[in-house]
């Protein structure tokens, strides 16, 4: 019987974070974050108000992709703890009200997996139909590979096989055969595994190209919908509360499928808003946050989208307009072309702090607009902070750095030689331990981390962002971006300013000036004769909340 706590939708006013157990606290001084490091921070995350937290991929794994070439999907890597300690850390999370999502990545394994090292030793084995083979490379199916600058194509040739085998991302990352009724069982049963040990849901990892033609012949699920919906059937049955999160980059008319009706998964990473959103608040030009929302579908009815600014990726720029993409290689660049910080043709290995520059004020721009907007938001752990890219570290490793919560050794990450830790601290720059960790912003009212915990308590207080009906209010000048929520009588009205100089806009807005009050934001405003007038400095924002009937309404209701 599947677990009933009460709120089937949780997700939907949830903040989630995100964060890699070996590079977020170490609690045993080896140099490796852990799940018992983990545990000693849940009050600092319980502070920052987050409701969810996304765990990347812990499980034993080889690391050449930083845990995303599993090598067993039931076990933990002994250096960041054991399957006790991920209990332990989901009870301590489920006390403070947090659920806890597990990355899952069913697209392919780790070469060293024992699935591919009995396929590749045994062709009658059940585990070769696993994998996809091919005798024939010149007659096999091709297409390019997600790491162009890495791998030749999408097949590589195995020795020990003597044939080659399918592969959409590293070579040491052989693809799982989804269409094989028996890999499809093996992904039942792992997730089955996981809500038994109590986690909350998952985040399916590449879920656009685990459904994708694959193989010799190019197969692949003749119904990807049905394959989300059996998976949702089958996390349901467990834990009807248990979520799915899909990381699905797919062309924008597409990404309605996966919600599979409403019977899919539950939340879809925004990659759309993501890409047009920081680029207009970098751009100073909201024109990118118009057309975003004009080529995304509405989901409203079947799902919610997961709105981002940053991820542990790249931030990939293929989503926006081709003459956009070429402005943006070059001007998020360190060199001009986009210098060493640009990486698979599409995108830049660079934190959400160095794509502008250190300005605080930005930042928080830009957290207030993803968090105002519908959708459930997702902090990167370090973007509270302004943390900053290493790029002396190989490919996507750069915005991968251990959390910096001091400026004691290490960063306070852990005490260990630097030599041993899983990858250097930031240690100078601007973005060096010293100057950006989390000891000094607690101190300081206006910090990012500060302005941050404001905007995600605001969030809190708003639940009509999530459930309401949102509109855009068109304004001039186009730096300018407003938008509303109407949800019964209750109006959210945002207003952010991207640009460098103050601006002053005025909109319609029925509810009584004595109704309306500030939710978060240094922003000024005046309400008068139907009419809202906003008065913001450079990268100002403000929510107002008021009501229809002339009532206050008290912050946390709708």
């Amino acid at each position: 019987m599947a677990r009933r706590r009460g709120r089937p939708e949780w997700y939907r006013d949830a903040v989630i974070y995100s964060l890699d157990v070996k590079t977020f606290n170490d609690s045993d001084g080896d140099g490796w974050g852990d799940f018992q490091g983990a545990i000693d921070r849940l009050g600092y995350l319980d502070a920052l108000g987050v409701d969810c937290l996304w765990l990347r991929p812990f499980f034993p794994s080889p690391l050449e992709d930083n845990g995303y070439d599993v090598a067993d999907y039931y076990g933990v890597d002994d250096r960041l703890g054991t399957l006790g300690d991920v209990r332990e850390l989901v009870d301590r999370a489920h006390e403070r009200g947090m659920r806890v999502l597990c990355d899952m990545v069913f697209n392919h394994t780790s070469d060293q997996h024992p699935w591919f090292q009995r396929a590749r030793r045994d062709p009658h084995s059940k585990y070769h139909d696993y994998y996809l083979w091919t005798n024939d490379l010149d007659s096999a199916y091709k297409r390019g590979n997600i790491f162009p600058e890495y791998e030749d194509g999408v097949w590589s040739y195995d020795e020990v096989a003597g044939k080659h085998y399918y592969h959409q991302f590293y070579h040491f990352q052989p693809d799982l055969n989804v269409a094989n009724p028996a890999v499809r069982q093996e992904i039942y049963d792992v997730l089955e595994f996981w809500l038994e040990l109590g986690v909350d849901g998952f985040r399916i990892d590449a879920a656009h190209p685990m459904t994708e033609p694959k193989g010799h012949d190019a197969v692949g699920i003749e119904d990807a919908d049905w394959l989300y919906r059996r998976m949702k059937e089958v996390v349901r049955d467990v834990d009807d509360e248990a979520v799915l999160l899909a990381e699905a980059d797919d062309q924008p008319e597409e990404l309605v499928h996966y919600f599979g009706g409403g019977d899919g998964f539950d939340l879809l990473f925004n990659f759309v808003l993501n890409q047009h959103l920081v680029y207009a608040v970098a751009v100073k030009d909201t024109w990118p946050l118009h057309r975003s929302f004009e080529v995304l579908p509405d989901v409203s009815d079947v799902g919610q989208w997961a709105n981002f600014l940053r991820n542990h990726d790249e931030f990939n720029l293929l989503k926006l307009p081709w003459e956009a993409f070429e402005h943006a290689r070059d001007f998020f660049g360190d060199e001009p072309g986009g210098g060493e910080s640009w990486i698979f043709g599409r995108g830049h290995r660079l934190r959400l702090a160095d794509l502008y520059v250190g300005d605080w004020d930005r930042i928080a721009l830009a957290h207030s607009l993803v968090f105002s907007l519908p959708g459930t938001p997702v902090i990167l752990s370090g973007d509270e902070i302004g943390m900053g890219a290493d790029l002396s570290l190989p490919e996507r490793e750069a915005v991968r750095t251990p959390m910096q919560w001091s400026n004691d050794r290490n960063a306070g990450f852990s005490t260990a030689d630097p030599d041993d830790l899983y990858n250097p601290v930031i240690d100078e720059g601007e973005f060096g331990y010293e100057h950006v960790n989390v000891a000094d912003q607690l101190t300081d009212d206006g910090s990012l981390l500060r302005r941050i915990q404001r905007i995600v308590e605001a969030r809190h207080r708003c639940p009509e962002i999530s459930s309401g009906e949102f509109s855009v209010v068109g304004v001039e000048p186009r730096e300018v971006w407003v938008h509303r929520i109407d949800a019964g009588n209750t109006v959210l009205l945002a207003a952010h300013n991207t640009a460098d100089e103050r601006r002053e806009v005025a909109v319609d807005f029925e509810p009584p000036a004595e109704t309306t009050t500030r939710v978060v934001g240094p922003g000024d405003y005046g309400v008068a004769e139907g009419r809202c007038t906003f008065g913001l400095d450079a990268c100002d924002y403000v929510w107002l909340r008021a009501d229809r009937r002339g009532e206050r309404v008290p912050l946390g209701e709708p």
